[in-house]
């Protein structure tokens, strides 16, 4: 059946509940599984046939299909239904709720049709790249609600970082530094002095007496590039630590926004968390693990959470309308596209649906799309992304492989990094074979986004050339994989919005990981239910760390 074709759905019982969620991305999933846990009545739809919305990972037909749809988004129509209004027109004012399309600038290129036969094979995340790291809040949260009985990871083998012109790894603990053969002696010595310096300075904090290791408040407020200086820290060692350790997403040397800034703070409290991921799990070999199947078995894993708690859920159904009651202009609930109006105390919503202004001195006043969640286009920043099928690794001894290009490393005009995760088959996201890599870089810009890209591509991949040439290679162009297929697109990073009861989550952001996700994700909570928390602590079963950690 096609997402298109029309479909006949039964009357919703009961008809009011606690929470009302409509989109079933990553943070949306969530919210459903802890209110559901919290004893909470939910309601969870999804306009779309699969679970994930934004966070969701597809087949290539569907995730082309998916991407297309997105050019030109139709308005929201009612489909006509036997199901009676379940309450009395003259209670409530209703305000037709809008689709905002939130990907733009599409492309879609295949090099190699015969290559791409088994399509089924495929899992894109539409936003990727992403990753956990072991000792990240979200493996925390997924042992406590229970979301690691549902999911499976496996390890990135390696982790590398774009220097010079080639890929050097990244250094993340003792053993590794001392093997690296692409760091000096002086340099592995620089590197291990700040590393022990860190972990003093952490040590000092649990109250062991050492205080005189602590870092000082003054060097904390500090911007890290300027700490990391300090140190006499030579370029290189600054820009691993700075993004492939940190993660910092903007140039710290030449911020183009001094709010883009790093603090040292944040700088080695990432630090810490990725050393602290390493070695986690016994077979994961580095800092960073992935769901096998893709990122769309996270959202996936809390709607099974949610269910087993008495959530209810309705895929394929759209909502059309929100109602407002007359006398206080507050939120009652929505319209269904069957027709049927559904009431709540709390609604939250995907990022690309337009939640309209809730207006108490007017309620006749028509919806401007000020409040829809979508920014203004001239002010709102972007991730640009790019999905690419290749016949070999980008490096013979890797499968999974992490890739950090550091700001100006590619060209002087980038300001971000560029990240690129490269999957195999045994991620079960691609046929044996074939391996798929996603790029993705912030950016103010359509344009300057895909220059990056266009950039990080070259640097990784064989350029495309006709036949007649491919002899004329050089040696270290012949080596690169060759590009089968690639999709780029731009995602507006549209933030979320609170009216009223009404809740709208953020879009998937640029980074790597899941934290700042989970921390809005956290507030959102404690807004719409303060007297209860996120999955409470309970006692910990030995056999939970097996579902996380990876095989």
């Amino acid at each position: 059946m096609r997402m298109e074709d029309p479909i006949s759905h039964p009357l919703i019982e009961p008809a009011f509940y606690d929470l009302l969620i409509v989109g079933t991305g990553l943070p949306e999933s969530i919210l459903a599984a802890g209110a559901s846990a919290a004893g909470k009545s939910v309601l969870h739809i999804d306009p779309n046939a699969f679970y994930g919305s934004h966070f969701s990972s597809l087949s290539l037909h569907p995730f082309i299909e998916f991407l297309e749809t997105q050019q030109n988004i139709p308005p929201i129509l009612p489909e006509h239904s036997s199901v009676t209004n379940s309450s009395p027109s003259d209670e409530y004012f209703s305000r037709s709720i809008n689709s905002c399309p939130l990907y733009s600038e599409i492309e879609v290129c295949s090099f190699a049709p015969d290559a791409l036969e088994l399509s089924r094979s495929f899992s894109l995340d539409l936003s990727g790249p992403r990753v956990l790291l072991c000792a990240d809040p979200m493996v925390d949260l997924m042992l406590k609600s229970g979301a690691s009985h549902h999911i499976e990871f496996k390890s990135i083998d390696g982790n590398f970082v774009y220097i010079d012109g080639r890929l050097s790894p990244v250094p993340d603990s003792r053993e590794s530094i001392f093997k690296d053969r692409s760091l000096g002696l002086t340099e592995k010595s620089q590197l291990m002095r700040f590393f022990k310096l860190v972990q003093e300075h952490f040590s000092s904090n649990l109250g062991d007496g050492q205080d005189e290791k602590r870092i000082s408040e003054e060097d904390l407020e500090m911007p890290f590039y300027e700490f990391l200086g300090k140190h006499r820290l030579p370029p290189k060692i600054k820009s691993i630590i700075l993004y492939a350790i940190a993660m910092a997403d903007y140039d710290q040397e030449s911020p183009k926004d001094s709010n883009n800034l790093l603090r040292t703070k944040d700088g080695i409290e990432g630090l810490a968390l990725y050393h602290a991921s390493v070695g986690r799990f016994p077979n994961a070999s580095g800092a960073f693990i992935y769901p096998i199947y893709g990122q769309g078995e996270l959202p996936q894993a809390f709607c099974r959470c949610a269910a087993v708690k008495g959530s209810l859920y309705v895929l394929r159904m759209q909502v059309t309308d929100l109602l407002i009651s007359r006398e206080g202009s507050h939120y009652k609930g929505v319209r269904l596209a069957s027709g049927q109006d559904i009431c709540s105390h709390q609604l939250v919503v995907d990022p690309s649906i337009g939640v309209p202004s809730l207006v108490s001195t007017s309620m006749s006043e028509e919806f401007d799309g000020s409040n829809s969640g979508k920014a203004n286009n001239d002010n709102v920043m972007k991730v640009a992304r790019a999905v690419c099928i290749t016949s070999i690794s980008v490096m013979a001894d890797f499968r999974n492989l992490l890739i950090v290009f550091p700001p100006r490393s590619l060209h002087a005009k980038q300001l971000t990094s560029v990240r690129a995760i490269q999957l195999s088959n045994n991620m079960m996201v691609c046929p044996p074979g074939l391996f798929y890599l996603h790029f993705a870089t912030l950016c103010d810009s359509s344009l300057e986004g895909k220059e990056s890209l266009h950039a990080a591509m070259e640097a990784l991949l064989k350029p495309m050339i006709s036949e007649s040439s491919e002899n004329s290679l050089p040696e270290a162009q012949e080596s690169k994989p060759m590009l089968l297929w690639r999709a780029m697109y731009t995602q507006e990073l549209a933030k979320g919005v609170e009216l009223d009861a009404v809740h709208s989550c953020s879009m998937p952001d640029g980074t790597l990981d899941y934290r700042e996700l989970l921390k809005l994700t956290k507030k959102l909570f404690q807004k719409m239910f303060p007297q209860e928390e996120l999955f409470p602590e309970v006692a910990a079963d030995a056999k939970d760390n097996e579902h996380v950690a990876p095989e």
